[in-house]
């Protein structure tokens, strides 16, 4: 705008100008119609060079502030996550024909990822040794993440198939750690879809919640490994990641499983769905408990369980609980950590195989 009203005034000066010389003008009557027009050419070219260089100017800073709102803020993280070093990425080539492909969203906190993740990988590497193990993230931020931070490069889905697809795997398994059949997985078969030639055979096992057992095998371990708090006078909560895809409702699912088995005391949420932290408020505060154990429904105990879940800052739940006047705990283990559920995972993978035949 600034640019365009200096233009307009010189414009305005030329034709003031040529109007008093086309009438005499000054100057003795000389000519001056070329001198002004050279005078508003080299002003609009002044202005067009110093709109340019603010342009310029202005992009870089818009381009520096928009990499530094991208950048996950764990990049100025003051925290220790654990010793990357500690985890096996499994990016390994000399793969063989046979490929078992552990799919996770991810984290970037290093000891969840070994001991959830990881701890599921090992138990299917352990369970089927006729397979090579290899992981793949479906989260490229965090991929860039951990490579950023710690020098590891974990695969994502496409670097992980073209892997296999190279080291000349014949039988491809895909075993996904989500919890559902929901946006993930969908993304996970349209993906492997794409390199359906490069396999003889794909097979894909089934999210941790697929079948009735499944819910049931699943409620069974989260109640047994957190009976210990179960005294009566203490809400065990639950918080799930929640997703707009319909798959939403196995968290529905499971509080009725809960409710059916006499589970009164034990209560889900989710961060970006329903039920809501309000819901489980609302639950707890209905009951005569004094604590609320606090436990993430997820594989990992990521960002949403230390952050979300349990930290200090107004808008958690751990905040939010303790403003009611509860004593709070908060337990950061993912569901990767019981193995229990690790075993519905590897059955899945079994499931898998056989179909192979």
């Amino acid at each position: 705008m600034k640019r365009s009203k200096h233009i307009l005034a010189a414009v305005t000066a030329l034709l003031v100008l040529s109007a008093m010389t086309a009438c005499g003008g000054t100057n003795g009557g000389e000519n001056t119609s070329g001198t002004v027009s050279e005078t508003v050419s080299e002003t609009v070219q002044s202005e067009e060079a110093e709109q340019t260089a603010a342009e310029t100017e202005e992009t870089s800073q818009s381009e520096e502030i928009s990499a530094q709102e991208e950048a996950p803020e764990e990049d100025e993280e003051n925290y220790d996550t654990g010793d990357a070093s500690l985890d096996n990425v499994r990016n390994q080539d000399d793969i063989g024909e046979n490929e078992l492909l552990v799919v996770s969203f991810g984290t970037s906190y290093n000891d969840s990822r070994r001991l959830t993740v990881g701890a599921i990988e090992n138990d299917l590497e352990a369970a089927f040794p006729d397979y090579s193990v290899r992981r793949g993230f479906t989260s490229n931020i965090i991929i860039d993440h951990v490579q950023r931070r710690d020098g590891v490069l974990i695969d994502d889905i496409d670097a992980a198939l073209t892997r296999a697809a190279d080291n000349g795997v014949k039988n491809l398994v895909i075993q996904p750690t989500h919890l559902m059949n929901g946006i993930e997985y969908d993304e996970i078969v349209e993906k492997a879809a794409n390199y359906s030639d490069a396999f003889e055979k794909v097979v894909f096992g089934e999210p941790l919640l697929t079948s009735d057992e499944d819910f049931e095998r699943a409620v069974k371990a989260i109640t047994d490994d957190t009976k210990e708090y179960d005294d009566g006078e203490t809400a065990i909560c639950f918080m799930g990641h929640g997703t707009e895809h319909s798959a939403n409702g196995v968290y529905s699912k499971i509080q009725e499983l809960f409710t059916a088995g006499g589970y009164d005391n034990y209560f889900i949420g989710t961060v970006e769905a329903a039920p809501t932290l309000d819901d489980v408020m609302a639950s707890v505060k209905a009951g005569n408990y004094k604590r609320v154990v606090l436990q993430p429904l997820m594989v990992v105990a990521g960002d949403h369980a230390n952050n979300d879940m349990a930290g200090d800052e107004d808008g958690s739940w751990k905040s939010a609980f303790e403003s009611e006047g509860y004593e709070v705990v908060c337990v950061l283990k993912g569901l990767g950590e019981n193995e229990e559920i690790r075993k519905i995972y590897a059955d899945h993978a079994q499931a898998a195989i056989d179909s192979l035949n």
